[in-house]
């Protein structure tokens, strides 16, 4: 069995997938990660559309550059009205709270040998006039899924990382 770490390690942006559709039961698992994540007091303000349809991939691709022919993605999205918000100031947990339910979906989906890609770079807007989205709802996220293609490779500055000293901060009280 493989560890969190390598799980962690092994898992890349893939931008280029094969023809193999998701299996139902697979996106199944990888959508029981997203609803079991934590997210602020447990409030759960995030919705998921599944996009796996001919149809819809195609619609898509009015909306972002970056759908890579993947078979399968998710549009993580905040319900911003249903969202924990800090008393002192005000800020919504609900990009924060997508965030997170989009993270497990895309470590789920490495554990099952499903390549993932978390995209950003798309069209609001047009995410939603094509698929319908409501005003309420916040697109966040995303998350391009499939079977790598046999030839597909991390980004070459993969495995390069800053130090850690640099990142991260021990601090004495």
């Amino acid at each position: 069995m493989t560890s969190f770490l390598e799980l962690a390690e092994k898992r890349y942006s893939v931008r280029k997938f094969s023809d193999r559709p998701v299996e139902q039961e697979k996106l199944e698992q990888i959508l029981h990660a997203g609803l079991v994540a934590p997210t602020a007091c447990n409030k759960q303000p995030f919705r998921i559309l599944v996009i796996t349809e001919k149809s819809g991939l195609e619609k898509l691709k009015k909306c972002t550059r970056c759908a890579f022919d993947a078979p399968a993605a998710l549009l993580v999205c905040s319900h911003n009205d249903e969202c924990w918000k800090r008393s002192y100031d005000g800020k919504p947990s609900g990009e924060i709270d997508a965030s997170i339910v989009t993270t497990h979906c895309m470590l789920a989906a490495a554990s099952l040998g499903i390549g993932t890609c978390w995209v950003m770079h798309f069209r609001p807007q047009a995410v939603r006039e094509e698929f319908g989205v409501p005003k309420e709802l916040e697109p966040v996220a995303l998350l391009i899924a499939g079977y790598p293609a046999p030839d597909a490779a991390p980004y070459p500055g993969h495995t390069e990382f800053r130090p850690q000293e640099e990142l991260v901060r021990y601090e004495k009280f």
